[in-house]
């Protein structure tokens, strides 16, 4: 046996770790890891705004694959370190764990919380370039990344050119970052602009009359190059009036309540449609929650209490009626929240739950207050009959199913639904190892059957469309059998009764046909899981089967093809005399094909169907799937890929 002694530890000096070990730091190097690196550096410039310090973020993207964010807040320290005999400059893009976040003397809230930021995107770039705008000169630092060893061994790590004072004298004050992620670590370096001009949208609501632009260097347009800009002087205000932009408002305007209470401020700002769901978005000093916290906990708290209270003082409730469920009053509800606190404590390193107790009982208190204010107030009168008009329909639909299910809530009454003669299950008793396939049409889920190892893959047919949960009632989507079949073999409930932990199959697999009746069953089903089940989509358990398009063969050699380019960049690897067949469905295929190209594991092409951005998932869906048919017209007119067919792909992000 080998010995093991402390000379085996290896110890990793500065930005080593980080190279070696990116996931830990941005959780994956693909798309979502090379954002995540430039979130980090405007989030630095969106806490100089936010705190007070500047107005202003300017992001280009550069035509050679860099990347610069610009501000005018006060400008990174350029003094020397009293400690480590460096000037600020290289602290902050040098060392984990270092930044002025640690107390509130400088920031009275941030998002950045690790001091990890600034120097995870410098040690996983090819080169970063720091200037500093302050007391009236320039001043610029380089860094420069060392290669990787073959074998995944850290070299060396960054080459630092020392801070120096260009003596070019300027009247701004701020910081400049500029950086170019290195192809060495990164599965693309390539940014895309539709994902940084919403994050940057999505700020600029949030910190009302902050001014952010972005450039595209890579596309000319006109005499310069593709330009955006964002500022929102009603910031949530103007916020849920673009979410409801699909939507049928209630009452004209949205309302927005405030308050501050044990050092935490809420800004939120709501109002009602005519939709069937709920759509709440949280942010923690600007950082998305998407998974809720403790936060929205209060939020949700608080209103259920204030309008069972106003229903019963209203007279609409009686005293031998029961309270209102939170569902009730929060039916068409669209609401945005933004809270700004010291010591945020997210649940993981991810920050989309925050999990300060503190902060819902802050949170609850506030809301209490301010809506006990609003809705008291004579000229509100309209305004809170309209609303517990819609919760009181919305509890005696809710009551309606139940007694129609004979079950206590009318979102489990689909549990035991009776599948015999629907779904073939798999024989495996591990959900973590089990996939169900969602199929389309009878003939499809019958050639599925004879091709699926039995082991771990179960078929669902489905004998007609399922119905499009946007537009309809919660009783009217239970009752839709194919709905309800779908919810009983996943095991796992629906809406605030769904459960991960009780799901049947942790791969959920969509498999329809490639063609535009294929295309609306995928987009009726993902409607659905985002409606009512978004866990299951958030928690990456929705994939899309993607069948190949074409067989193309010559005596014995054989290939599936997935596009018309595949398929013609193959075509002269034949040559003369290839047969080349277009599979119009699933049917066509028989089990062994359909087995080697779209269930073996092995082979196969899924495409995970992930939630990036909650709020532009709100708005898509709402405007492909909802009543505005204008709406989404221009949005297919502007979007829509009618020729290729890696279309897939893209409808799944």
């Amino acid at each position: 046996m080998q010995n093991y002694s402390a000379n085996n530890i290896k110890v990793l000096e500065g930005l080593d770790a980080v190279r070696l070990r990116p996931g830990m730091y941005i959780g994956t190097t693909g798309v979502k890891g090379l954002h995540h690196i430039l979130w980090e550096i405007v989030d630095n410039s969106m806490d100089e705004v936010a705190n007070g310090y500047g107005t202003t973020i300017n992001v280009t993207v550069h035509a050679d694959g860099s990347v610069s964010v610009e501000d005018d807040g006060r400008g990174i320290p350029v003094d020397i370190h009293p400690q480590l005999g460096v000037s600020g400059v290289e602290v902050v893009f040098t060392q984990l764990h270092a930044g002025g976040k640690f107390d509130n003397s400088n920031y009275s809230h941030s998002g950045g919380l690790h001091g990890v930021g600034a120097s995870v995107t410098n040690a996983l770039s090819e080169w970063t370039v720091v200037e500093v705008y302050k007391n009236g000169t320039t001043y610029r630092m380089e860094f420069e990344s060392k290669a990787l060893e073959e074998g995944g061994e850290v070299k060396g790590g960054l080459v630092k050119y020392h801070l120096i004072d260009t003596g070019e004298k300027t009247d701004k004050h701020g910081s400049k970052v500029r950086f170019k992620p290195d192809k060495r670590v990164f599965e693309t370096v390539n940014f895309h602009i539709d994902v940084i001009s919403r994050r940057l949208k999505e700020l600029a609501f949030l910190n009302k009359g902050a001014k952010i632009t972005l450039t595209d260097e890579r596309v000319p347009h006109g005499n310069g190059f593709l330009s955006r800009e964002y500022c929102y002087e009603g910031g949530l205000i103007d916020f849920v009036k673009y979410l409801n932009e699909t939507k049928t408002p209630l009452f004209p305007e949205p309302i927005i309540i405030s308050g501050e209470k044990d050092n935490i401020s809420m800004e939120l700002a709501f109002q009602y449609t005519d939709a069937y769901t709920d759509s709440i978005f949280s942010y923690v000093n600007n950082i998305p929650t998407t998974e809720g916290g403790t936060h929205e906990t209060g939020f949700k708290a608080a209103l259920t209490k204030v309008m069972n209270d106003l229903a019963r003082k209203t007279g609409m409730l009686k005293d031998k009626d029961d309270n209102l469920l939170g569902d009730d009053f929060r039916e068409g509800l669209t609401a945005v929240m933004s809270v700004q606190m010291q010591n945020i404590q997210f649940e993981g390193q991810t920050k989309t739950k925050l999990g300060n107790p503190e902060a819902r009982i802050a949170i609850e208190s506030i809301t209490s207050q301010e809506l006990q204010a609003l809705f008291t107030s004579d000229e509100n009168k309209g305004l809170i009959e309209t609303i517990l008009k819609k919760a009181l329909l919305a509890a005696k639909v809710r009551e309606a199913a139940r007694k129609e299910k004979e079950i206590t809530r009318a979102k489990n009454s689909i549990d035991n639904f009776n599948l015999v003669g629907k779904l073939s299950s798999c024989t495996g008793k591990k959900p973590e190892l089990n996939e169900l396939f969602i199929v389309e049409g009878d003939s499809a889920g019958g050639t599925c059957k004879q091709a699926r190892n039995r082991k771990f893959q179960a078929i669902l047919p489905l004998r007609g469309k399922p119905l499009n949960a946007e537009k309809k009632r919660i009783d009217q989507v239970l009752a839709n059998e194919e709905i309800r079949t779908i919810i009983s073999a996943l095991g796992s409930g629906i809406g605030e009764d769904f459960n991960v932990d009780n799901l049947n199959y942790h791969k959920v697999i969509i498999l329809s046909d490639a063609d535009q009746d294929g295309a609306h069953i995928r987009a009726i089903l993902l409607t659905f899981f985002f409606r009512y089940m978004k866990d299951l989509i958030s928690e990456g358990h929705v994939y899309i089967g993607l069948p190949p398009l074409y067989k193309i063969a010559k005596k014995d050699k054989v290939e599936y093809v997935y596009s018309d380019e595949e398929l013609e960049a193959l075509k002269p690897q034949f040559g003369r005399g290839a047969e080349v067949q277009r599979y119009k469905g699933l049917g066509e295929m028989n089990a062994d094909q359909l087995w080697d190209t779209t269930m073996n594991p092995e082979k196969r092409t899924l495409v995970k169907v992930t939630i990036d951005d909650a709020t532009e998932a709100e708005k898509l869906v709402s405007t492909l799937m909802g009543d505005m048919v204008e709406l989404r017209k221009a949005y297919i007119v502007e979007h829509a890929n009618f020729n290729r067919e890696d279309r897939f792909k893209q409808e799944a992000k």
